[in-house]
């Protein structure tokens, strides 16, 4: 598996953050669940892109 598949720096947050997400989310609808991971997952990759200089 080459390097840039199993990126730790990314694999490991990005698994934080469904347990998190799980644990937060316990009373929350689907809706409410679907909808913050959506906003999170774009400000993720807001962040990532603008850490790239929009390459």
């Amino acid at each position: 598996m080459s390097p840039d598949l199993l990126r730790l720096d990314l694999l490991v947050p990005a698994l934080m953050y469904c347990a998190l997400l799980w644990w937060v989310g316990r009373g929350f609808s689907w809706i409410a669940k679907l909808t913050t991971a959506v906003v999170t997952l774009v400000l993720i990759v807001v962040v990532v892109l603008v850490e790239r200089g929009w390459h």
